[in-house]
């Protein structure tokens, strides 16, 4: 049995829906109608990371599991790891993030990852680190104002990150949980460019056939809108995150996507055409 928390998201959609395509998975959700992976093989507990007994049941008979935490401040990852050791499960594959690697990156929400990493290697089941960059799907927030007005709004348009499609990201995953030879081990996941969101925003018109414009917007624009559903404290650590991409942190490309799975990383031109639809 192979666990997937996090199964409503970004990434622990896609990974429920390929390890469901192999065999027998158990997923661990708060909102079990908003899991989108079916099948004859796959099992749902419906549960809150703070309840005991929602972990035990998660967690009883699974041989690996797919972790993701996004609550800075409370203690899943503790919680997650030790319903593991207690149910004897042997893998543990995390989803973190690339900015852990950055020396320089000291903000609230990778301090909170590193500790998160410490945490699942201290000892007890084997692990495996995943670290992608920022995912390709984030550019869905740009969906409403391309529909409507055909403009795209953003901070810091010419400052690039090596993105990556949260499907290759999934991929791996996948391969990890299912595949011997990965314990021990850190994978940082890119897309096969940096690439800035004024060309993201090209590339998006290419895909849809029609023009769009770019405009840039100021970092007080957007930390009023991120104090609409953040925090301060996760706010600034998000503006951050923007100031080192712009300082040219975040363009790094890595080779881990063709190693794992045998073919190269998905651009961007190729997730928006997959996904054109979200703007037309």
């Amino acid at each position: 049995m192979l666990l997937v928390t996090g199964a409503t998201g970004t990434i622990g959609a896609e990974v429920a829906r390929g390890l469901a395509s192999l065999g027998a998975v158990r997923i661990l959700a708060r909102r079990p109608e908003a899991v989108t992976a079916d099948g004859p093989h796959v099992e749902i507990v419906e549960g809150d990371y703070a309840d005991p007994r929602a972990l035990e049941r998660a967690f009883e008979g699974v041989r690996a599991a797919f972790l993701v935490t996004n609550r800075p401040g409370e203690p899943d990852d503790e919680r997650l790891i030790g319903a593991a050791r207690d149910a004897d499960t042997r893998h543990l594959v995390k989803l973190s993030a690339a900015a852990v690697g950055d020396a320089a990156a000291d903000d609230l929400i990778t301090g909170w990852q590193r500790g998160n990493e410490r945490l699942i290697q201290a000892g007890g089941p084997d692990w495996t680190l995943l670290r992608p960059r920022s995912f390709m799907s984030n550019t869905l927030s740009w969906a409403g104002s391309v529909r409507s007005e055909g403009v795209v709004r953003a901070l810091y348009g010419t400052s690039s990150n090596a993105c990556v499609d949260p499907r290759d990201v999934a991929e791996v995953a996948v391969r990890v949980m299912t595949e011997p030879g990965h314990a021990g081990q850190t994978y940082t996941l890119s897309g096969p460019e940096a690439i800035s969101a004024r060309q993201q925003t090209e590339q998006l018109a290419d895909v849809l056939g029609r023009a769009l414009r770019f405009e840039e917007l100021t970092e007080g624009q957007v930390r009023t809108h991120l104090a609409r559903r953040y925090p301060p404290e996760v706010a600034d650590a998000l503006l951050a995150s923007s100031r080192r991409q712009l300082d040219g942190a975040k363009t790094s490309v890595s080779q881990t996507v063709r190693q794992l799975t045998g073919r190269p990383a998905r651009t961007f031109r190729a997730w928006a055409a997959d996904h054109a639809d979200a703007f037309a």
